[in-house]
């Protein structure tokens, strides 16, 4: 037995924890649980926890429907509140997924992202990720046919006084930074309601652990403050949405290889090949950053989020900006994406970005020009004659660029490519039926 699961099976009997929640995620990034008695951990190290795959969305077909479930000792933690109210404490792990005979699952996001980071370290890569995280705080548990009402009427960088969750902010940290995620930053959003928790860098697969793990934390801490936490990309008309601005960087060994000291803009021919492919192939990946009908509502002109593949220095109105907060820095440099909303599935998320800017670098992109101008003034006519692409405007948009997308399908490989389209088709269709309240409005009296 490795030393990771000693330490598990140790800490487990030290602190008299009775529960083990073993976590994993679905194709469309839902949380899934099952709690298991520490008698049984040992076991499940070795043997996994059987389950039927057919029940989990994207996972199975049902003449193929058992599946294994196996603990990853190393993402062990004490979960924040165990024990507080004096029940027994308890713990969580995630899971790699199995088929029955061994081999992973091609249907588990976490092995999508894992056999990414694999063809990027066959290049000689590591990947760390960065991703600023932006939700709302809502007043009170509402159903799907009553109007959000923000937790307070704070603005950017507030010291908004929450008269509904004081103090959730600093709660909410310390219960990540209980479970070993480090926050590097906090504040008020533009928005009423609008929080940002900008979680420190961490390799790839690790953050998007750690995502997954935060928005199950912030969604407890907020029902014990009393409100309700939302990470709907845009659930209100008049606000901007919440994105999840996701920093990324690429390193050899212990040098950035983002960073050339030589270049006026302090960024090597390898970033600047990996940003290229992030714009060429950004119209095909967006189903993936943005999958929910309701992400395209957040993609808008005037909405504070890219709506065409622009790049440019501490330019928010592109699709990928060069941070200049620490130019001298060269372990710092990076480079910020800023379509992906934080309803994604960080898992997928990261393996098209990575793989967008991989094929980028793998082809030698050249970097198109600098966007200096606001991208979001420009007329779609300027836009086209400075050539940058249009993005989807729409999930069925989106889909359609995907399905030709020879980039996407090998990325998230043939099993969850089929499985994305077809449940994401389907939720366009639906949508596309539905008839809303601005058309009942404007047009019943016709």
């Amino acid at each position: 037995m490795d030393r990771q699961m000693e330490f598990v099976l140790r800490t487990l009997e030290e602190r008299d924890i009775r529960f083990v929640r073993l976590w994993f995620t679905d194709v469309l990034g839902y949380l899934k649980s099952v709690a298991i008695a520490p008698a049984e951990l040992e076991g499940a190290f070795t043997e996994g926890i059987g389950f039927d795959g057919s029940a989990i969305e994207g996972f199975s077909r049902v003449s193929e429907a058992d599946m294994v479930a196996v603990p990853d000792p190393s993402t062990f933690q004490v979960l924040p509140w165990a024990g507080a109210d004096g029940s027994q404490p308890a713990a969580r792990m995630f899971c790699d997924i199995l088929m029955p005979g061994g081999s992973p699952s091609w249907s588990d996001p976490r092995h999508v992202l894992r056999r990414q980071l694999g063809k990027a370290s066959d290049a000689g890569f590591s990947c760390y990720v960065h991703p600023e995280i932006e939700f709302f705080l809502l007043k009170t548990k509402l159903n799907e046919h009553e109007r959000p009402i923000p937790a307070d009427r704070g603005g950017y960088f507030d010291q908004a006084v929450h008269d509904h969750a004081p103090n959730f902010r600093r709660h909410a940290i310390d219960a990540l930074e209980s479970m070993g995620i480090s926050v590097e930053f906090s504040h008020h959003e533009a928005a009423p309601g609008q929080q940002e928790i900008d979680l420190r860098y961490a390799d790839a697969l690790s953050m998007a652990d750690n995502v997954m793990t935060f928005r199950y934390l912030i969604k407890q801490v907020a029902m014990q403050e009393g409100v309700r936490a939302t990470f709907m990309p845009k659930p209100f008309t008049e606000y901007a949405g919440s994105a999840m601005h996701t920093h990324m960087s690429l390193f050899e060994g212990e040098n950035n290889a983002f960073h050339d000291a030589d270049d006026p803009l302090q960024l090597s021919t390898t970033g600047r090949s990996f940003v290229a492919g992030i714009l060429e192939h950004a119209p095909e990946i967006s189903a993936v950053t943005n999958q929910w009908v309701n992400s395209y509502k957040r993609l808008i002109h005037g909405g504070e989020a890219p709506t065409a593949a622009s790049w440019g220095r501490a330019n928010r109105s592109a699709l990928v900006r060069l941070p200049l907060y620490t130019p001298n820095k060269a372990s710092s440099r990076r480079v910020e994406i800023r379509t992906p909303d934080s309803a994604c599935n960080p898992y997928l998320t990261f393996a098209v970005l990575l793989a967008a800017g991989l094929k980028g670098i793998e082809e030698g992109y050249e970097l198109p020009p600098e966007a200096e101008d606001d991208v979001w003034s420009l007329t779609a006519q300027e836009r086209r004659a400075m050539g940058y692409k249009e993005l989807p405007t729409s999930l069925g948009d989106a889909l359609r660029e995907m399905e030709h997308s020879e980039l996407v399908a090998e990325a998230l490989g043939e099993h969850v490519f089929d499985f994305f389209l077809r449940n994401k088709r389907h939720e366009w269709e639906e949508y596309r039926g539905q008839v809303t309240a601005y058309e009942v409005e404007n047009y019943l009296g016709l």
